[in-house]
């Protein structure tokens, strides 16, 4: 029963899922109501991922993630709700697998020296619709009497974990799979990364191939309403306007790519500003800063736009949605930048956001990045 950390396709004990996603449970401790209704929300959304995943098998490798994804949140606020009633989720998944309906083999483990796993796998599966429907059901049955969950609610949570495992395996997903995912996903959107162990992209190459580790970005406006970038005393880039009918300062969101460069140490759009690509290996240059590398941060920054004007540019937020973090993996995946935690493009968001306040306020100013200490802030002219 391998660790994640050492065995990437190992199994992962269900005990050490509970402890890696403990400090991501923001719920108020006492708050058993909330859990519940999350747990029942996220249901819903396997409901319709698992059955896309099924019904396209391998055509649309998107649904499998999807459903993954959506198990692995339905396990969370199950935990959640196990935590809130003092119940191990462990203890409940293992009663869980136990009964005719699943067949048990012994396997040799690699978790200590001399351990076996027992491996339960479910036997006579239901069709995708009934075991969807059943899970359904037992999530109804939680939410519909959550006063006794603290009494003896205990056969109730077990025959969730039991509707579980059958819908995980009439969706032909990986337990592991899911676990490992939701892991990786709740711990990188709520814990603050250590800053020695975030992904680095530059270093391997030359200095003129490298975003620069410290900058200063003059953004002027002009009379006609353009905004102008400089650096180095060198003008880049275009002359902006908003290209909108309701002026909402958009022509100064370079400052959003110059605040992924210096917190995420990546922006395709400032390295093409400044003519520092990565030629010198042409799959850098070909897959990370070409065109379509490009495209992705523009819509994606337009896109965090449209959802800022709604929430007054971040101003005194000190959160992102979870629901826009999740958005960001699904722009970037495929990217270097999808190396990078969730927590800390939350932190690029509202420090660049900050940023960007200050200027279109000032109507221009300077903008200072610093890699190294991936920071970004503001002076003004």
């Amino acid at each position: 029963m391998a660790s994640d950390a050492n065995h990437p396709s190992g199994s992962i004990v269900l005990a050490k899922y509970a402890a890696d996603v403990l400090p991501t449970d923001v719920l108020p401790p006492g708050d058993l109501n909330r859990a519940l209704m999350g747990l029942y929300g996220e249901v819903g959304g396997i409901m319709s991922s698992a059955k896309k995943h099924v019904r396209e098998g391998d055509a649309y490798p998107g649904f499998k993630r999807a459903a993954e994804e959506e198990f692995g949140d339905t396990l969370w606020y199950f935990n959640a709700v196990c935590r809130r009633v003092d119940a191990s989720l462990e203890q409940i998944f293992a009663e869980a697998a136990i009964g005719s309906s699943f067949a048990t083999t012994c396997a040799a483990s690699d978790a200590s020296p001399g351990a076996v796993a027992h491996v339960a796998t479910p036997v006579n599966a239901e069709s995708i619709d009934e075991s969807l429907f059943r899970l359904g059901l037992c999530a109804a049955e939680l939410l519909r009497t959550p006063d006794q969950l603290w009494d003896d609610g205990r056969p109730k949570l077990v025959e969730f974990a039991r509707a579980y495992l059958k819908a995980l395996h009439s969706s032909n997903l990986i337990f592991a799979d899911v676990v490992r995912r939701n892991i990786s996903k709740t711990r990188g959107a709520f814990i603050d990364p250590d800053q020695n162990e975030l992904p680095l992209f530059d270093d391997e190459f030359d200095e003129d191939e490298r975003l620069p580790v410290e900058f200063r970005i003059r953004i002027n406006q002009r009379k006609a309403g353009k905004s102008y970038l400089q650096w180095n005393n060198v003008f880049i880039g275009d002359p902006l306007t908003d290209n909108i009918g309701d002026p909402d300062g958009y022509r100064f969101h370079d400052v959003f790519h110059l605040a992924h460069a210096a917190i995420l140490h990546w922006s395709p759009v400032f390295r093409a500003l400044i003519k520092q690509k990565r030629k010198s290996k042409g799959r850098f240059d070909e897959e990370q800063d070409s065109g379509r590398a490009i495209v992705v941060e523009e819509g994606l920054t337009a896109w965090i736009f449209m959802r800022a004007k709604e929430l007054n540019y971040f101003d005194g937020q000190t959160k992102v949605s979870f629901d826009i973090l999740k958005t960001i993996e699904d722009f970037t995946s495929g990217y270097e930048v999808s190396l990078c935690p969730l927590k800390q493009w939350e932190r690029a968001i509202l420090d660049g956001y900050a940023v960007f306040r200050q200027v279109r306020d000032a109507k221009g100013g300077w903008v200072i990045g610093n890699r190294e200490k991936r920071t970004i802030s503001f002076e003004p002219l």
